[in-house]
């Protein structure tokens, strides 16, 4: 058995699981996965069984974040000559925002 094939508790993983999503909800699937630093399986089955999901910060995860920010900037830019708020910049805020103070949280102790 290869590594990526066991969990971290030596069980087999042989099972696959699939869904469709629509382009929008797989690009904020995509979003949260680059901004977790985790592999997108890892990210989606943690969610899935409702377990915490721990950023490390490192530079990988503090240029995705600074990515995501500047898309927020543009955003909020459109939003001011008139545009409308979309569902999906509010989630993406919120997600940006939970883990800025969790990497915040690491840093203070």
């Amino acid at each position: 058995m290869s590594a990526k094939n066991v969990d971290k508790h030596n069980r087999w993983r042989n099972i696959t699981v699939g869904f469709r999503v629509s382009a929008e909800e797989n690009e904020q699937i995509n979003k949260a996965v680059r901004l977790s630093g985790l592999p997108k399986q890892e990210y989606c089955y943690r969610r899935c069984l409702n377990r915490d999901i721990v950023v490390q910060g490192n530079p990988r995860i503090y240029k995705a974040l600074k990515n995501e920010l500047a898309a927020v900037l543009e955003e909020l830019r459109r939003i001011e000559s008139g545009g409308s708020i979309r569902e999906e910049l509010l989630d993406n805020i919120e997600l940006i925002t939970e883990i800025l103070y969790g990497l915040k949280g690491e840093n203070d102790d």
